[in-house]
């Protein structure tokens, strides 16, 4: 019985150790064409605030185009709570409801938001046109 106690043993550290190696990529920026236009003409882009952090992560727009960031928090957690803006500021966002964030793309580069505590990043990023 020992040689077979040891042989699964072994083998259920060979299944481990393959479906830990198994890496998830992040997935690319969301497209330029993400998102609603509305009757204003700004585009809204839903951004979800969950356990994993924003997702999308990073969002791609044109140099200059004016967006409106709705975030969405779904998990319940005291770090994703609040959103640190690209300008700075602190907003909270409570659980199950949308809060709007607007936001005008730089000509180059990108500018981030984060969570209160910093530990969840995202970034609208100018694309190239």
């Amino acid at each position: 019985m020992r040689p077979t106690l040891v042989a699964f043993v072994l083998t259920l550290g060979l299944v481990a150790c393959k479906n830990e190696a198994k890496k998830v990529e992040p997935a690319g920026p969301a497209p330029v064409t993400a998102g609603t236009i509305g009757s204003d003409g700004v585009r809204r882009v839903a951004v979800d605030a969950g356990k994993e952090g924003y997702r999308p992560e990073r969002i791609s727009s044109r140099p200059g185009e004016k967006l409106v960031l709705v975030f969405t928090r779904t998990y319940d957690a005291a770090c994703i709570a609040q959103l640190k803006t690209p300008d700075g500021k602190l907003v909270d966002l409570p659980k199950g409801a949308p809060v709007e964030v607007p936001v005008t793309v730089p000509a180059t580069g990108e500018v981030g938001f984060a969570c209160g505590m910093d530990m969840f990043h995202g970034a609208v990023v100018a694309a190239a046109p």
